[in-house]
């Protein structure tokens, strides 16, 4: 059964817990949301209290909002679509979920690689896959590229994330399209056979892990490392950003964003938030509580994360994911990750 037949069905028969009547009481914004509540909520209430627009939330997995968006159809409470990554944004556009974003700054406000060709979705944050290591247990001079993980030097001494894992299916993506199928055919196989039984349901387990050096290293998101540290500053854990030589791929970056429903009920409430998210006070908030790279080039990142600048990135469009997301969920289901 393809992958959206079987995400379809779970959603129809077993996602109902919030009745589309709910949603509609009272005049509002209604979001749906494939990031956790305790990312994107403190957004949201602060998006509230400064406006006086109630926000009705509903968090799943990104992938199976999407479906549920296309179940739904016309008759969907949804306004807009938050996401963690931009894959499930660009499925949902060619879906024709979504419909284009009028406000003005967009164009001037989000650069070109984060947001969709038509602004049907843009880009809210910014976030890099890249390695988590244990200070005490790795020279990290001896790593230049995410795929030296899947040799086996590294075999026992690995954390990665489990098969679901947008994030996992993102990144290798990315590889899929930057170095071609047999590369990144190796480097799943490789990090499977390297990981055994260290694959962890959230990244914050792969960098508690890493932490108390029952692994060497890791594959996580950034902030995950830099909110450890904010509450263990003495951990011997460190970010290491890969694949910049020149023939390197770069760091494989990816955002979560928002997207305009194109049945929503509520435009004027909608372009609201969107405007609130990609201002200078919303992206400080991502940058700051939830130490994410702000897409907004007039806002600064945490002083405690590496500069933008200071590394590059893979030029793979993020557009591309949704078309390399079918193939590479192949592969991992083929190599039997879990």
């Amino acid at each position: 059964m393809p992958y959206l037949s079987i995400l379809l069905t779970f959603v129809l028969f077993g996602f109902g817990a919030l009745e589309v009547a709910d949603l509609y009481a009272g005049e509002s914004v209604v979001v749906y949301s494939g990031r956790a509540e305790r990312l994107i909520k403190p957004v949201l209430d602060h998006f509230e209290k400064t406006t006086g627009t109630t926000v009705q939330l509903l968090t799943a997995g990104s992938t199976e909002l999407v479906n549920r968006l296309r179940a739904e159809g016309a008759r969907t409470p949804a306004d807009v679509f938050i996401t963690n990554e931009a894959g499930a944004l660009e499925l949902a556009r060619g879906l024709h979920l979504l419909q284009p974003i009028t406000i003005p700054a967009v164009a001037t406000t989000i650069p070109p690689p984060f947001r969709a060709p038509d602004n049907s979705w843009i880009g809210l944050s910014g976030r890099i896959w890249l390695i988590v290591y244990n200070t005490n247990l790795v020279d990290p001079s001896t790593i230049h590229s995410l795929l030296d993980l899947a040799t086996p030097p590294w075999k026992g001494k690995l954390a990665i994330p489990s098969a679901n894992s947008e994030y996992l299916q993102d990144g290798a993506s990315i590889i899929l399209a930057a170095k071609g199928k047999k590369t990144a055919e190796a480097f799943l196989q490789g990090i499977r056979d390297n990981a055994g039984n260290e694959v962890y349901g959230k990244n914050r387990q792969i960098v508690d892990a890493v932490a108390k050096g029952k692994v060497a290293v890791g594959i996580v998101n950034h902030y995950y490392i830099f909110r450890h540290l904010a509450d263990d500053p003495k951990a011997p854990i460190a970010p290491l950003i890969t694949d910049q030589a020149e023939e390197g791929m770069g760091a494989i970056m990816n955002v979560a964003g928002i997207g305009l429903t194109a049945h929503t009920k509520h435009v004027s409430a909608a372009n609201q938030l969107i405007e609130f998210l990609m201002s200078p006070t919303g992206q400080e908030m991502f940058a700051h509580i939830n130490k994410e790279y702000p897409v907004n080039s007039s806002v600064k990142a945490d002083p405690e994360l590496p500069p933008s600048s200071s590394f590059r990135t893979s030029t793979i469009p993020l557009t591309r994911l949704a078309e390399l997301r079918e193939p590479i969920i192949q592969e991992i289901q083929r190599l039997g990750l879990r």
